[in-house]
């Protein structure tokens, strides 16, 4: 099963005027259980595409998540710290291939 692509546009049906393309996408990991916590990571990032980005909190340093990312999709995803804890860590990725 493969994950549907999240597109970003402004081009919805409402009228409420909202700009899709100024929004972030936030992930928040603390709230998803340990269990299934790469999991969902994964497939929130397989539905992002080139040029955009997810922001994922985490609550600790994902570097497990950082190795296993470069082993499975090699080259995908820039990765950049947004916020370095103690409390939480904020990771921007964003799909460049």
């Amino acid at each position: 099963m493969t994950a549907e692509p999240i597109a970003l546009s402004s081009a919805h049906t409402c009228t409420c005027n909202h700009d899709d393309a100024a929004e972030a996408i936030v992930l928040d990991g603390r709230i998803i259980p340990h269990a299934v916590r790469h999991a969902a990571i994964f497939g929130a990032l397989d539905a992002i595409q080139i040029g955009f980005a997810l922001d994922l909190i985490a609550p600790h340093d994902p570097l497990p998540l950082l190795a296993q990312l470069e082993n499975t999709r090699p080259g995908a995803f820039s990765v950049s710290y947004l916020e370095r804890g103690p409390e939480a860590w904020r990771i921007r990725f964003t799909r460049v291939a």
